[in-house]
Order: C-alpha cells, then structure tokens, then sequence
C-alpha cells in the first residue's frame, strides 16, 4: 500500500499521502494485535497514537541515517520499509530482517540506513551520535534521526549523546517522543525537561500530534542540521493509545476517563478531519481509504503467515564474519625500538597513512600525552582531526565506534584501562557484539577497541590491573585478542583494522617495554592461529598475554628435571584456535592452562570443558587437566599483595609436576 518506499521524499509533503501512510501505520497495529489474541503470533508493540511523527522522516534524504526506537512504525513505513516487512518481521519469518532472530518492532534496513532497533531503549543515541560524526567527516550535508522514549531519556547515555553532539556540532536529531509514560510508571515529574536538565537554547517543545507542525519543525530542524548549525532536541508529546505492549494492560493503571480523553485527540482521526474540513478529501474517499489499505495490510499478513520460518541448522551463522579470503596490504617494516608500544604505534601510523576512513579517539590520546603510555605519541600532530581526544566517558567511546563503524568509517579507538570497560557493556553487549547476528549480516560493526590490559606491574591496584578477558570472551560476535609479543600486537592489530568484526585488542602493559629483535617484519596474521613458543613432548601448557613469560619459564626450568614442555600461545581467544591445542594435547597427553584473570567463569575453565567433553579428546589424556589462575578475588595494590594473587612460576611448575605424577 505504501506510495514511495525509496527514502527520498523530495516532492515535499504530500498530506494525502501521509494520512493514508498513518493509516497504514494503525492498520498494520491493528493486525497484529487480532493476531495475537487469536494465538497467532508471540509478541506485539505498538505505536497507536505516535503515528504523526513519521511526517519528520519526510524530510530525510536517501543518504540519511535513522535511529529508531520500537514505537516507530510510522517513522519505518515513511523512510521506505513495506508493511510486508514488517508483517515477515512479526512472525519472525525466515526472509524477515532479522531472519527470526529479533523481536517485531525492531525495525532494519541496511539499504534505507535505519539503524537496527536493540530492545535497550536509550542505547541507540550513542552510536547515532558517531554515525553523525562520520557523516560530518565526510561532507556532504548527510544528517541522523535518533527517536527515543521520554522514559529512556533518564538514561545516562542519552546525556552522554547529546553532550558529544553539542561538542562536536553534529548534525544529528533527537526526537523524544514524550506519551508520558514508561510502562506504567508516569515520567512527567522525572523527565530532564520537566526537571530543566536540558540547555532549552537547544530543545524544541511542542504538540507532536499534527503531521503538518511536525513536518515544519522537520523540515527547520533538519536544514539547520545539514547547514552546520549544529544538533537539536525535539521533545514532541503524543499520546499513547495503546498498553505497552501485548504483556501488558493499561486498563489497571490508567482510568477509562483518561483513556476517553486521549482517544479524542487520536491523531488520525484528527488530521483525517482536518483534511476534509480544507476538502483535500471527501468523507467517502476517506472510507474508502481506510478499507482499501485494511485490504491491504490484511493481505501483506496473510502472505507472511505463509512465508517460511527461519532455519535453525543456520542459528549460528553471521555470529563473526566469514573467514577473510583478501589479505591486506602487508605491514611496512617496524623501525626505532622495537617494543610493543613502539610496534603498535607505528602500525597506527600505517593505518592512519593507508585508509582515510581509520580515526582514532580515546582518552588523552592527542599530542604532547599521545595516551597514558605512548601508544599514540606523534599521531595527531601528523593527522590532526583523526586522532582526537574523548570526554572521560568509555561508553561514548564504544558507542560512538559502533555508529562511526555503521556509517562506513573504520573507528580504532582506545579505553585507558580494559578495567573501565564497564560503563560500555551495555553497548557492546546490546550493540556491537549482536549487530551482525542479529540482521543476517546486513549490518556489521568494524569497530575495534585498544585496551591496555592486564597485572604484573606493580602498582596497579584492583582498577588499573584486571584482565575480564574471561568476561569478554562470554559476549558471543565479539573477537578478542591477547599478544605477547610486538610482532604480534603489530600484526594482530593491522588484521582487526582489516577486519569486519568488532574486535577488542587487550594488550598486556607488563610486556609494554619488552623489546623485540630487530629488524621486526610482522607478517600476515589471521585471527584464530595459535603460535606454539616452545616445543615439548610431555605436558602442554596453553596460555595468553602475560603468562606466555611464565610459561616459558616455567618450562626452562622443567628441563633440567627431564620434563619437555610445550608451550601454546593461544594469541587470539575469540576465535580460539581449538585445532592447535587438541594438536599439543595429542603429542603430550598433559594439559596446564595459565591466565591471569580469576579462576570462576574464566575462559581456562572453557578450555578445559571444551578439551575433556568430547570422547574423542578425553581419550588422549594421561593426566586430569591443571588450571592455574588468579583466585577469585580482585588485584590487591601492594606488590606483596598482587604477587600472592597472580600466577607465579612456581605455581605453574607444580601443576606441570602433578600432570607428571
């Protein structure tokens, strides 16, 4: 039914067009909720009463990102997606945008630029805020629309977000569609504008309930946006005229008095009014509208309850990327000393030289600082405006990586400490790691984060030296990577800058200053390719990051008592590479994993379950398998402390010792 499902609405507002388009909206709310009560379907949300926002997507040109939220059919049916899409994605089919994997509502359209809606509402504005940065990079007058509920707007990132946007004077719009509730929970005493916590100079207020005062409050805001005026806050009150969702009632906590009352201001009803008061169409046109489109979107249903369901043999496919079959232009030659700083630094270097696309932001990684150990020194004098300083906030540096990824920029950004990794869970886990799964591949997320990482330099204390590197393993579409070497932090890092997958590089400070042979020439290295640092014929310790220097100790120090240690530098955890240590097992028949991070739910643990739950595997060993960990407490700040803490040689010689006896 839908008139122009291209994204470009150039003609300029067609309000025939766009009543039967709110229309189509409330039919296909309609639809869905038969469907449910007739128990043909698992899940509804509607947008009844949103339904005049859609005309700000009028305004929007074929280049122009949108970022919803689930209340946005309007806005979805005005930017090009077909109510049959929406109709495959309410039965999950397999041809639908998620093929099956996200709830209905979650609007996709890599083709149309509307972002994949997370069901986290509020998470979406950071990385709508780096999709503008990216469009602002590139020229060319390209702009975003970030929807968001009033209730999400107390979420910490929605500030962050606009805070960055005002920064950097980003072309980027923040609808806020205030219905006045979340859930059941009224938000007029707690919203940031009741409360003046926004800077009114740039918030917009007004009744969102007529599409024409819409469509002209897009159409300034929006020009603003590309002309460099920079961002706006459009706080528009509608009123929902719906439950919260198909789970809910809003009969128990709104009273038939109130519910009359929004009932009359339906803004279809509404504008549908209006239009025939101007005569732009007559009471008969509009009957026969509203039945022709009920035919329609009836019809779009029942074609999708036919369609195929998803296939659950392919459940796992578009986790990660296929593996890669270009290998990137090879690494210069590494010059000047050879440590894992200088080797990162100056593959950086290359980066930024090679690809214009490759930006870098963390904090305090500008020039004199060039970061809190050197790994950026000198670059943002040679690439001023690539290598740019973040405000103390890591989920905006997450988030803005992921919307800059997006939109087609290759973001390379650092956290301080992987410790403070915790305020960017939430984009990681809602976003970053997810957002290939969960559109089939439509969308990636090329995003890769530097995180110094690791203890075994004193000092540190429980917030400079964590490892999580067991936490971040468990986050399934992230790849992580541990080098213990130069030439393979160099290597490793090229290869996730060439990479499609978010990929978090945690490298060890302990071996920061190590230094490596000269000339250091890194070769071509795909993820998921142990190394093994030393042969051995009767136990195999598997090991990463720091531990890589104990085990090789540990090992020296094993061959005067007639032991042969192998050691396995896993190098990569996420893709792990599985073949090589069921390789080393098979030769020695004796397993001793060594990591740093705690001993619970660390990725050892995954190791050994992985190595004994086969029979195939259990039968080659000798031994029960060692793991050697931090216990399950924090890293203490007296060296006395985090000495006791962490995995020492000695430790690793007995468990090598109790695999031998």
């Amino acid at each position: 039914m839908q008139t122009k499902p291209t994204g470009d609405r150039g003609e300029g507002f067609q309000r025939l067009d766009y009543l039967r388009l709110m229309v189509e909206s409330r039919e296909g709310d309609r639809r869905e909720g038969l469907l449910m009560r007739q128990s043909r379907g698992w899940f509804q949300v509607s947008a009844w009463g949103h339904e005049a926002l859609g005309a700000l997507a009028w305004s929007l040109r074929p280049g122009d990102y949108v970022f919803p939220y689930y209340r946005d059919r309007a806005i979805a049916l005005a930017r090009g997606i077909t109510t049959r899409e929406l109709a495959f994605a309410y039965f999950a089919t397999a041809d639908s945008s998620s093929g099956g994997r996200t709830m209905p509502s979650h609007f996709s359209s890599r083709s149309l630029n509307v972002f994949s809606v997370a069901t986290p509402t509020g998470s979406q504005c950071l990385p709508a805020t780096g999709a503008a940065w990216a469009l602002k990079r590139a020229g060319g007058g390209g702009v975003v629309l970030c929807t968001i509920g009033d209730a999400a707007t107390r979420q910490g990132e929605f500030y962050e977000a606009v805070s960055m946007a005002l920064q950097e004077n980003l072309p980027v719009v923040f609808l806020v569609e205030d219905n006045e509730f979340g859930i059941s929970t009224r938000t007029a005493p707690m919203n940031p504008y009741t409360l003046q916590a926004l800077d009114m100079a740039h918030c917009r207020r007004m009744d969102g309930r007529d599409p024409d005062a819409v469509y002209a409050l897009g159409q300034e805001v929006f020009e603003n946006a590309r002309s460099g005026k920079g961002p706006a806050v459009l706080w528009l009150e509608v009123d929902r005229l719906c439950s919260h969702t198909c789970s809910d009632d809003q009969r128990i906590y709104r009273s038939a008095e109130e519910l009359e009352i929004v009932a009359q201001r339906d803004p279809i009803d509404t504008f549908a009014g209006k239009l025939m008061a101007e005569g732009v169409v007559t009471e008969g046109a509009w009957a026969d509208m509203k039945r022709a489109i009920a035919e329609s979107v009836d019809r779009d249903y029942q074609a999708a309850e036919k369609a195929a369901p998803p296939n659950p043999a392919q459940i796992c496919d578009h986790v990660l990327a296929p593996a890669a079959t270009n290998v990137p232009a090879p690494l210069a030659p590494l010059d000047g000393s050879a440590t894992m700083v200088s080797a990162i630094n100056q593959t950086l270097r290359q980066a930024l030289k090679q690809n214009v696309e490759v930006v870098l932001f963390g904090e305090d990684i500008e020039d004199p600082k060039g970061g809190v150990f050197g790994l950026t020194k000198g670059l943002s004098t040679e690439f001023p405006g690539r290598v740019v300083n973040s405000p103390l906030a890591e989920a905006t540096i997450v988030g803005l990586g992921i919307g800059m990824a997006a939109a087609r920029s290759r973001p390379v950004f650092e956290l301080q400490f992987v410790d403070f990794i915790g305020p960017a869970l939430n984009q990681l886990t809602a976003h970053a790691s997810s957002l290939r799964w969960r559109t089939m591949g439509e969308w990636t997320c090329p995003l890769v984060v530097l995180a110094p990482y690791g203890a075994y330099l004193p000092a540190g204390g429980m917030w400079h030296s964590q490892s999580n590197d067991g936490l971040l393993a468990h986050i399934p579409g992230l790849c992580i990577a541990v080098p213990s070497t130069p030439a393979d932090a160099s290597a490793l890092l090229w290869t996730a800058i060439h990479g499609e997958d978010p990929t978090l590089v945690l490298l060890p400070k302990h071996l920061f200053r190590a230094r490596a042979a000269l000339p250091l020439t890194p070769e071509h290295l795909p993820f998921g390719k142990a190394a093994v640092r030393r042969e051995g014929n009767d136990v195999s310790i598997v090991t990463w990051g720091n531990c890589v220097e104990l085990a090789l100790e540990a090992a020296e120090r094993a061959a005067p008592q007639g032991v042969s240690v192998e050691v396995v530098d896993l190098r990569t955890l996420v893709p792990c590479d599985w073949p090589a240590i069921e390789a080393s097992l098979a030769k020695t028949g004796r397993l001793v994993v060594v990591h740093e991070d705690t001993r619970t739910t660390g990725f050892g643990q995954s190791i050994i379950a992985e190595m004994t739950s086969a029979t195939e595997r259990w039968e080659l060993f000798l031994a029960p398998p060692q793991l050697v960990t931090r216990p399950d407490i924090p890293v203490p700040y007296h060296p006395i402390l985090e000495e006791a803490a962490l995995p020492s040689i000695e430790q690793v010689l007995d468990a090598v010792h109790t695999t031998m006896t």
